[in-house]
């Protein structure tokens, strides 16, 4: 659809000077590509005229008339059309953005949305009382950036190159007005703070702090592992108490039922010589100054296997740590004893009635552990679900919830841990006053929390509060005060898309622009 018009105003006021003209130099036809209309793209063949400038101290001789709303100068589209490309791009980046665009009659290259999207100007920053700062991955492992967030409104005000204290620093420099800033345990962040607002107060991330916790209380837990088998074994007497040995299963007795088998001792020397042959490799080369990637080269095993011996204190960690994670079958197992106490004993469509369940695991898993009671079939006594000893992480699990969320079953197990390990009790007291100071934001009470956890014999703890102790001003006021970064944590977790949506391809200024732009725009649309 094609549209002539022409300019019916008499005058032209010049850019350069503002001064109005009746004189014409001459007239051309502009042609602008417009919104499309009932879906048909649109142009619009304009009939402009240059005009003389009268004042002669102006440096243009002549100027050609722009009609407000309209027109740009140089520019091939009216300005409707290039707010509604620009919208298209911040939303969609290149590729889809182009794509929908020609699908609504407004045809366009991927490169000409990024162009758009680039030049558009960054929102006002405006006054900002409260600062979230957090960093994400530009490129996991290679680049990342620091992005910011007002706390008032949610709202991100920039995206600084890197996550070190010098952009920080100069950035808050130029902020005098920021009163607090909330942000991760990271050192670079606290000393960039520290030199770019030394009059904001710093308030550390209450989840971080929780996080941090809960890894000091796992450490506890592995090291007190032996409590766990002590009181998994309590646990099997009194089942064998309560249920007489001709009731539990096919052919075997309550211990058969409730026990799991034991490593064999011969293959545990040689796993634990293994892997202390690996852990002993790992800390020298590392000693060396080589980076995870080198060590995993020269040993000729995976990176995550290398950091996993470089994080642990000791060979018995990363055992613990590799034989701590829930078997893929163990949710499964009422169901595939219900159906099998049933007298359905055809294993292959058992597994495929697990498949539909979710189960991901491998058939093989389903025979090996059926296997015991396939040679009894014919036996009517019922098979029971062996009860499986505690995990690890789901000691911790309990250790670190709420008492009044957790099963009976969940609470009479951990009851029987405590009873058995002073360590393991003492840790999870201290975890619940640690609970109670963070949901009452008591952080006056943080030194006497302190002095409790040195008085007991802990050390994944006291290494947790000498980290406390080292950032204590920040973190008595993330306990203190109302503020947290999870608002800069969601954004984070929102970015990620936008990064998908560029097929991870794309350069910082643009990827700033989109992050900077479309909260912008989403509050635009929302009035």
């Amino acid at each position: 659809m094609v549209v002539e018009a022409a300019v019916a105003a008499s005058t032209a006021r010049c850019p350069g000077c503002e001064t109005v003209s009746a004189r014409v130099h001459s007239r051309y036809r502009r042609r602008l590509a417009d919104a499309a209309v009932a879906g048909r793209a649109l142009t619009l063949r304009l009939v402009v005229r240059r005009f003389f400038c009268q004042n002669i101290d102006c440096a243009a001789r002549t100027f050609v008339e722009q009609v407000d709303g309209l027109t740009v100068r140089w520019s091939r589209r009216t300005n409707q059309l290039t707010s509604m490309l620009a919208a298209i791009g911040v939303a969609l980046a290149g590729r889809a953005g182009a794509r929908l665009a020609s699908r609504l009659g407004l045809p366009t290259s991927r490169d000409s949305l990024l162009r758009l999207v680039r030049g558009l100007p960054d929102p006002p920053v405006g006054s900002v009382k409260v600062l979230g700062v957090d960093d994400f991955a530009v490129k996991r492992g290679r680049r990342y950036a620091t992005i910011l967030l007002d706390m008032a409104t949610h709202r991100p005000i920039d995206v600084l190159d890197g996550r070190e204290a010098d952009p920080l620093a100069a950035w808050l420099a130029g902020h005098p007005e920021i009163e607090v800033i909330t942000r991760d345990r990271a050192g670079a962040y606290a000393e960039g703070a520290r030199r770019g607002a030394p009059q904001a107060t710093q308030c550390a991330d209450g989840w971080h702090l929780w996080n941090n916790l809960g890894q000091a209380v796992e450490k506890t837990v592995i090291k007190h592992r032996s409590c766990l088998t002590e009181s998994f074994a309590a646990t099997v007497d009194s089942v064998e108490t309560a249920q007489p040995a001709a009731v539990v299963g096919l052919g075997e007795t309550a211990e058969d039922a409730t026990r799991l088998p034991d490593i064999d001792p011969c293959k545990y020397a040689r796993l634990r010589a293994r892997t202390a042959e690996r852990y002993d490799a790992v800390h020298r080369l590392h000693a060396q100054g080589k980076g995870l990637r080198t060590i995993a080269k020269e040993l000729d095993i995976d990176r995550k296997t290398a950091r996993r011996h470089l994080v642990a204190t000791c060979p018995e960690d990363v055992i613990a740590a590799a034989t701590s994670r829930i078997g893929m079958l163990d949710e499964f197992m009422p169901h595939l004893l219900a159906r099998w106490n049933a007298g359905y004993t055809n294993i292959a469509a058992l597994i495929a009635e697990l498949r539909e369940l979710g189960y991901r695991g491998s058939p093989n898993n389903v025979y090996r552990f059926l296997r015991p009671y396939r040679a009894s079939r014919t036996s009517t006594r019922p098979v029971t679900v062996p009860r499986p000893k505690p995990k690890i992480r789901a000691v911790t699990g309990w250790i670190m919830r709420d008492p009044d969320t957790l099963h009976t079953d969940e609470t009479q197990y951990l009851a029987r841990i405590l009873a058995s390990c002073p360590e393991l009790e003492a840790a999870r007291r201290h975890v619940g006053a640690f609970a109670v100071i963070m949901r009452d934001l008591r952080g006056d009470r943080l030194p006497e929390w302190i002095t409790q956890i040195r008085a007991d014999d802990l050390p994944a703890l006291h290494s947790f509060a000498t980290g406390l102790e080292h950032d204590f001003a920040a973190v008595t006021a993330g306990l203190t005060l109302p503020w947290s970064n999870g608002p800069t944590e969601g954004t984070v977790n929102k970015l990620k898309h936008l990064k998908r949506q560029c097929f991870g391809r794309a350069n910082l200024d643009l990827l700033r622009k989109r992050i900077l732009l479309t909260h912008a725009t989403a509050q635009h649309l929302t009035r």
